[in-house]
């Protein structure tokens, strides 16, 4: 829950519950409970946006079911529009860019292999393990195998 700006906010530990206190008035008289709990009981309401009568000492049933069904109402709203620009954006990538399988083959038929970033790392350790490997190419690879990673 937000609290507004030069409150004094703090963490109760013998319930561990997290308490504010509304900023002392400019005159330097403290509000009396009574005030505070008021204002307290407005700037929540004002926060989550209910349409309640801001100077009830409490909170009715109906009151708390009715912003209850507007807290579900927005997070399914919000939901909703989530879904829908990912979903706008997984299409826009798949109009953009083709799969890799397919550009795959398709440089299958111009005689080209294609490898990933992965496969050529698996290579690389592979020569580097490899005891037919000499200084040299194992060097090499290593030299390599730091590119790649470094990348990832």
């Amino acid at each position: 829950q937000a609290v507004p700006a030069g409150s004094h906010v703090r963490l109760n530990l013998q319930t561990g519950e997290r308490e504010a206190k509304l900023p002392d008035r400019e005159n330097g008289e403290s509000d009396t409970r009574e005030e505070r709990r008021r204002k307290r009981y407005r700037h929540a309401r004002h926060w989550v946006g209910w349409a309640v009568d801001v100077d009830a000492n409490s909170f009715t049933s109906e009151e708390l079911k009715k912003a209850l069904a507007k807290m579900k109402e927005s997070e399914k709203a919000e939901r909703k529009v989530s879904f829908l620009f990912l979903k706008q954006c997984t299409e826009e990538v798949r109009k953009k860019f083709r799969p890799i399988e397919q550009l795959k083959e398709e440089f299958e038929k111009l005689n080209m292999k294609i490898e990933t970033d992965y496969e050529i790392m698996v290579k690389l350790i592979s020569k580097f393990n490899s005891s037919a490997s000499t200084l040299d190419e194992k060097v090499a690879a290593l030299y390599d195998l730091e590119y790649y990673v470094h990348q990832v």
